[in-house]
């Protein structure tokens, strides 16, 4: 757990699930201490998962998760699959307009995903 600062106590990470629950390139909806969140697994980037809030704020609804995985002028994006609002895996701001979502740090171990909520 090199990646984990004083300040992100190891109680603070939430196992959500096994990495073979996740689909390349697309999500996969989640429900954490109460909170929805949308996971993609995008192998071939660095980190492989990536957790943003399912809720988009466009659409006014928990749909993120089943949105496109895509690049976009080189960011890696999801594009929403009500307004095709695309939103970074990396930063959660919408690049098209002044929206964004959170994002969430995520953490492999052991063929576990966790993320600090």
């Amino acid at each position: 757990m090199s990646n984990v600062t004083a300040l992100q106590r190891k109680a603070d990470w939430q196992d959500v699930c096994s990495i073979s629950d996740l689909v390349e390139y697309s999500g996969v909806s989640a429900r954490v201490n109460g909170i929805q969140l949308a996971l993609f697994l995008v192998p071939d980037a660095e980190p492989a998962v990536y957790a943003l809030d399912n809720w988009c704020p466009a659409a006014e609804a928990n749909v993120l998760a089943r949105g496109i995985v895509g690049d976009l002028n080189g960011e890696l994006v999801v594009a929403s699959p009500l307004y095709k609002e695309h939103f970074s895996l990396l930063t959660g701001q919408c690049l098209e307009k002044p929206l964004s979502v959170r994002v969430w740090p995520v953490m492999l171990q052991d063929g576990r995903v966790l993320v600090l909520i």
